[in-house]
């Protein structure tokens, strides 16, 4: 037996709750006894699990390789500062270039980065091609 004590709109009730038995509980309130019948909610169908769906992914491009950080013999290659692609390629091999100048474009972390000859020369040769992927220090231009 378990002993409530309720106030409802002021009035104090003291419940006192008896036996059990299927769907109906004795319940004493303020000393009067009552039988009470207990509503069941009804049990909810416990759905099938069906299999996960399978998910078509779209066909995506190849990934070009990713040109790695080689020793250059000459000492005129200008490398990647970071890592990312090649979006434009501002000179050809044979242009001479001043220190400073706007060489290439590459797209790091979503931004767009200017990568400027570091001396006066001429161009040598282009190591990557635009849409490469690129890591640091990988070489970029030869600049003779």
């Amino acid at each position: 037996m378990k002993n409530f004590k309720y106030t409802i709109n002021g009035n104090v009730y003291s419940v006192v709750v008896g036996n059990t038995e299927s769907n109906i509980t004795e319940v004493e309130v303020n000393g009067t006894s009552y039988q009470v019948q207990i509503d069941t909610p009804e049990k909810k169908a416990v759905p099938e699990k069906k299999a996960a769906p399978v998910v078509q992914r779209p066909a995506q491009e190849p990934v070009k390789p990713i040109s790695k950080p080689t020793p250059v013999a000459s000492t005129g290659a200008l490398k990647s500062p970071l890592p990312g692609i090649i979006l434009d390629i501002n000179v050809k091999v044979g242009d001479a270039v001043k220190k400073g100048q706007k060489v290439l474009t590459l797209e790091a972390m979503k931004m767009e980065n200017a990568i400027n000859a570091d001396r006066d020369g001429e161009i040598k040769e282009i190591v990557v091609n635009k849409g490469d992927s690129v890591l640091e220090g990988a070489s970029l231009i030869v600049i003779g």
